[in-house]
């Protein structure tokens, strides 16, 4: 979606300033909003693309004033409530009024560094790619309403596949319970100037990972 989130190469948001590798955390609350995000997720009412939209679903007002584990901790609360595990009287108290829904599953705490350790792996079997190492292709101009891993800043641009990586799960279905429909995923070269223009440094590149359906043959 068109959300707030997606301010790749527009004005007006100030420099990006990268911090300190080493500084992962600016509060002991930035840790546990990490802690009940990751313990909440293991309970399978939604996905990893389904917890990225309703980050990227936060009205603009909230999402530009919050810090980056402000924005999650929002977007938790909405999926808690979507997924029946809190209520607003619960939210408004601090305390819980009756029982969760019973979870798929439950991250035992003894098997929390193993989880982690593994990640969420997307690859998947699927088609075979359509499109190879070289070729030139096109994105798709889009304007989805639901969540999409194309950044708007990348729409309607030629570029030249860089790298295939075989199937993996499509995100724009898979946010949505609509199943994960697994694609093609490639790596995607464009000139600088292709998606800012002529003002851009003409000796740079920029890559993205897209996936087939948003991709035409140029």
């Amino acid at each position: 979606m068109n959300g707030p989130q997606d301010v790749g190469g527009r004005h007006g948001f100030g420099p990006v300033v990268p911090e300190d590798e080493s500084l992962r955390f600016h509060a002991d609350w930035e840790k546990r909003v990490l802690g009940v995000t990751l313990a909440c997720g293991a309970l399978g009412h939604w996905s990893l693309d389904t917890s990225r939209h309703a980050r990227e679903s936060l009205h603009p007002a909230i999402y530009y004033n919050a810090s980056y584990y402000g924005i999650w901790f929002r977007a938790l609360v909405a999926l808690l409530e979507r997924a029946g595990e809190v209520t607003d009287d619960e939210l408004a108290e601090g305390r819980a009024h009756r029982p969760g829904r019973a979870a798929h599953r439950c991250l035992a705490p003894e098997a929390v560094q193993g989880a982690l350790a593994r990640g969420g792996p997307s690859d998947r079997e699927g088609p075979a790619p359509a499109f190879a190492v070289g070729e030139r292709v096109r994105t798709r101009n889009h304007q989805p309403a639901g969540h999409t891993r194309l950044p708007s800043y990348a729409r309607r641009a030629t570029g030249v596949i860089e790298a295939v990586h075989g199937a993996h799960v499509f995100p724009d279905t898979n946010a949505h319970g609509r199943g994960e429909a697994p694609c093609p995923l490639y790596t995607v070269r464009f000139e600088a100037t292709e998606l800012y223009g002529a003002d851009a440094d003409p000796t740079l590149t920029v890559s993205i990972d897209a996936w087939e359906p948003y991709l035409d043959r140029a």
